[in-house]
């Protein structure tokens, strides 16, 4: 359930609250908004009295929560989050784009890839270091050497890094070179992992599962949210169907779906979900159109030479096409890219 406070309610009244909820062996989350602060109340409520919460000093009313995710609902957060890295804002009027090589290959093709989807507008660069493959014969990245090599990257352009951890043993290592920590579909429900980058506070970009209903989505980042990381970013991906004119099935509906279910904001990975770079910039901009707030899609100098994933990369020219594209969807919906 959720405490919401008056208006005006000091520091002491909504500590005092936090302290009467875990007092009972419940975890206490504030959230600060413009006008009021809410608190909800995380964990098994059988047998638990919050009654005498309600006559607390600061207290408005207490309300139960309906949806079985508490802290992705907007029954809990009712203001639209952002999520701020490198200091633009996820979640925001203006759409975020992030760019890069599905794997990093060399620092020369890191380096200008970085310096050109800069040039054009990304705010942030994506590669992979660590690759999780279907089969264990294919190139399964640089590891450290490849953090590195996007660090440089990020020295070179100021663009923020945004690479994928795939167990809770390497958290550590890929926070110490990355802004954003990835979550990928392989690993959406791999909640030691969940609570790992949880436990840390560098935003996290989970993406949906390939076979993940909406609700277990959203139950995925409830298991950061609920260990204090707030900074949460969902990515829809496409699903795995029948369909085979795809590499997977990316449905647009779930932009609105999400925006009715959560707080949090999202994007869309077009890449991945269509496998067909010439499909790439038609689902973006529809992406966009939907409501999307950002999108992370796949770029290469030379898509026919790279060693992962080249049929979905977009090249030079076909990024530059596509970003002046979004643009003009973005503008027709009150938005910026």
């Amino acid at each position: 359930m959720i405490i919401v406070m008056k208006p005006g309610a000091t520091r002491d009244e909504i500590d005092h609250v936090m302290e009467k909820i875990e007092s009972i062996g419940l975890v206490s989350h504030p959230i600060f908004g413009t006008r009021r602060t809410v608190i909800a109340a995380i964990g098994d409520k059988h047998g638990r009295n919050l009654d005498d919460i309600e006559a607390a000093s600061g207290v408005e009313r207490v309300v139960p929560i309906l949806a079985p995710y508490k802290m992705a609902s907007l029954e809990v957060h009712e203001e639209k989050s952002t999520v701020k890295v490198n200091g633009f804002a996820f979640g925001g009027k203006k759409i975020g784009v992030i760019a890069g090589p599905c794997t990093i290959e060399d620092e020369k093709t890191t380096v200008e890839t970085a310096e050109f989807v800069k040039s054009v507008g990304a705010v942030a660069l994506r590669g992979g270091a660590y690759k999780p493959r279907t089969s264990p014969y294919s190139f399964q990245g640089l590891e450290e050497l490849g953090l590195k090599y996007l660090a440089k990257a990020r020295e070179k352009t100021g663009l923020a890094v945004v690479t994928e951890v795939i167990s809770a043993k390497y958290v550590g290592l890929v926070s110490k070179y990355a802004d954003v920590l990835q979550i990928g579909a392989r690993n959406m429900q791999n909640f030691l992992l969940l609570k790992a980058v949880g436990d840390q506070e560098k935003p996290v970009l989970l993406k949906r599962g390939m076979s993940a209903t909406l609700d277990e989505f959203l139950f995925a980042a409830e298991y950061i949210l609920s260990r204090g990381n707030q900074n949460v970013i969902l990515c829809e991906r496409g699903i795995r169907t029948f369909e085979n004119h795809t590499r997977n099935t990316v449905s647009i509906a779930t932009i609105p779906s999400l925006r009715l279910r959560t707080h949090l904001p999202v994007i869309v990975d077009p890449s991945h979900s269509t496998g067909h770079s010439n499909l790439v910039s038609p689902v973006s901009m529809a992406a966009v159109a939907a409501g999307a707030d950002g999108i992370i899609v796949e770029v290469h100098p030379r898509p026919e030479e790279a060693l992962v994933d080249g049929a979905q990369s977009l090249d030079f020219p076909a990024f530059e096409k596509m970003m002046v594209q979004i643009a003009r969807i973005a503008e027709a919906v009150d938005r910026t890219a």
